[in-house]
């Protein structure tokens, strides 16, 4: 049997639910690695404990360019308030995994950024995992 359009959209939303509920947001990141007054849209920061192939994978409604290595510094770019020596100390000349993205959900598009590994929020250590960046901006504002 087919399933129909119904039922696809249902279980596309159960994806969805299960894919965000393994997400842990946190305020510190996001102050940390996000403009301070975002003017337009919303930011967001989440963790993931999948790896960042993974998460590409997982992100189906997602259109990724490639995984490429670039310096710490390129992945988290200027915007946030995160101190810059530190976090070039921290990754101690590694490199970070990083994939950009956007999609379109009719009434908003999300660009997102995916960083791993990545500095917990006290830049003591690097969490194995993949840090998730995403700007929210809706139409019609």
């Amino acid at each position: 049997m087919v399933p129909t359009h119904g039922s696809q959209m249902i279980y596309a939303i159960d994806l969805l639910i299960i894919a965000y509920a393994a997400l842990a947001c946190d305020p510190v990141l996001t102050r940390l690695f996000t403009p301070p007054h975002s003017q337009l849209g919303v930011y967001e920061v989440c963790s993931s404990e999948t790896s960042i192939e993974s998460t590409v994978e997982g992100l189906r409604d997602v259109r990724f360019g490639p995984i490429e290595l670039v310096e710490p510094l390129e992945a988290f770019g200027g915007a946030g308030t995160y101190d810059p020596a530190k976090l070039a100390r921290l990754y101690g000349g590694r490199r970070a995994k990083v994939a950009r993205g956007w999609r379109d959900s009719g009434n908003a598009v999300e660009s997102i950024t995916l960083i791993s590994p990545y500095p917990n929020s006290r830049f003591t250590t690097l969490e194995r995992g993949t840090l998730i960046v995403s700007w929210r901006v809706g139409r019609g504002l």
